[in-house]
């Protein structure tokens, strides 16, 4: 008998899991669900096409349509999924002119990822605010952007610090606003996000942290944000607050929630209900340092647990152990990244720490076009493990991001990492990998 394998969303883990599903069951019947009319587009581009970097939203767009036609997935786009049916394994679906049908499955796949969370902040109704989640929301932005001369960012995360530069590209006097101490606070500890927001700074930006937007002021249409009692002028404002896991459907169908509110999961993605599997920003992960639940909501989490559950789904055996949440951007000509724990998170889950921090050059410092490259090494004080790590680097950040990823999931201590053997020439690295400069730095802490 055929397989039917239902995926409610069809984006980054949508697809995957679709992919992974077909290429495990070769017959099976595979229907993806979305809401939107877009489908399997980089939502982490959305602030590339705003800056003018990446021409049109239509190049964020991954899969073309003869993609799903060579893969024979059952795509059905504008259409929502209003009811899960645990027992009688349906899913209850509404397209954009109100037909409603029942579909039957086999096993199901939920990636219904996460929606944007916008603070209870006063006015914030007003036309002139936007997020930042769909191509519907780049479009809207880019629109005002165009007649704008002001900009206010509320949130300094990736995303918030990444419309912002846009903004700045495109001539907008911009300004950030963080309720948190400092700029991308989850994802840096203090010294190194300062050295990001003092760049930010030298390029024109204006950055507001440790207070939060007060109200945003205007009549119909939005005119500033008041933070502190100053009122900042502007014509867009773009709330960047991060986004919440959508689990109202998963929820009401009895799918079981983890301690982070996603949808928590065993190692096979499977939910506590058997035949229900998950993936992306609403299912819950394992962080690979700390064994504790987590959120990753990364493209690159969302794309590997996706290949596990359609693996699964379609009748195969694959796991996801966790992640280490490894992360990448560039603003302006500055790379910034990270992996692992930050020593502030390590502290919040009880493991002592000891850190070392070092500037170097991305080529020999003789040779034209020198960059700098700052790295803090994080590790472990018992054991010497390497624990976490940030870069923030002119050039080749995101390569030794990916080995130090690969060094924590191995358990490498410092030592190891000091005596580690890597390579040299004059155009691309230093006699002294960086990254080894840093662990003996950790190790004359420890000391």
């Amino acid at each position: 008998m055929t397989r039917k394998i239902i995926i409610i969303g069809a984006h980054a883990a949508g697809l995957d899991a679709a992919s992974a599903a077909r290429k495990t069951d070769r017959s099976a019947e595979i229907t993806l669900i979305t809401k939107e009319k877009k489908t399997a587009y980089s939502r982490c581009g959305l602030p590339f096409v705003l800056g003018g970097h990446i021409a049109t939203f239509d190049d964020l767009e991954v899969f073309p349509e003869r993609f799903y036609k060579m893969m024979k997935l059952n795509l059905l786009t504008e259409t929502t999924a209003t009811k899960i049916d645990a027992k009688a394994k349906t899913v209850d679906i509404q397209d954009k002119t109100g037909n409603k049908e029942t579909l039957s499955y086999d096993n199901l796949v939920i990636t219904t990822g996460a929606d944007p969370f916008v603070p209870p902040i006063k006015g914030r109704d007003k036309k002139g605010i936007f997020v930042v989640r769909t191509i519907e929301d780049g479009e809207k932005i880019n629109k005002a952007i165009e007649t704008a001369e002001s900009a206010v960012i509320i949130g300094a995360g990736l995303i918030g610090l990444e419309v912002a530069v846009a903004c700045l590209e495109r001539g907008l006097k911009t300004t950030v606003v963080e309720f948190l101490p400092y700029v991308l606070p989850v994802l840096l500890d203090k010294a190194m996000a300062d050295r990001v927001q003092k760049m930010l700074e030298e390029k024109g930006m204006k950055i507001i942290v440790g207070k939060g937007a007060e109200e945003i002021l205007g009549t119909d249409k939005v005119s500033g944000v008041l933070v502190a009692g100053e009122e900042i002028p502007a014509d867009v404002v773009v709330v960047a607050t991060g986004v919440r896991a959508n689990v109202e459907l998963s929820k009401n169908a009895g799918v079981e929630l983890g301690e982070k509110r996603a949808i928590k999961t065993n190692l096979r993605m499977e939910t506590n209900i058997k035949g229900i599997y998950t993936a992306g920003d609403c299912a819950e992960t394992i962080n690979l340092v700390t064994r504790r639940p987590t959120m990753s909501q990364l493209g690159t989490t969302a794309v590997k647990q996706a290949k596990v559950a359609g693996i699964n789904a379609a009748g195969g055996y694959s796991t996801f152990s966790g992640a280490l949440g490894s992360w990448i951007t560039r603003l302006f000509d500055t790379e910034i990244g990270g992996t692992g724990l930050t020593e502030f998170m390590a502290g919040r889950a009880g493991i002592e720490t000891v850190s070392g921090t070092i500037v170097s050059k991305t080529r020999a410092d003789y040779f034209p076009g020198a960059l700098p490259i700052r790295i803090k090494l994080i590790a472990e004080k018992e054991t010497t493990k390497i624990i976490g790590a940030q870069i923030i680097g002119g050039e080749e950040v995101t390569q030794r991001i990916n080995a130090l990823s690969f060094a924590i999931q191995n358990e490498m201590t410092v030592k190891e990492l000091a005596k580690a053997e890597t390579c040299y020439a004059p155009p691309v690295c230093e006699t002294w990998e960086p990254m080894v400069l840093a662990a003996e730095m950790v190790i004359r802490k420890l000391r």
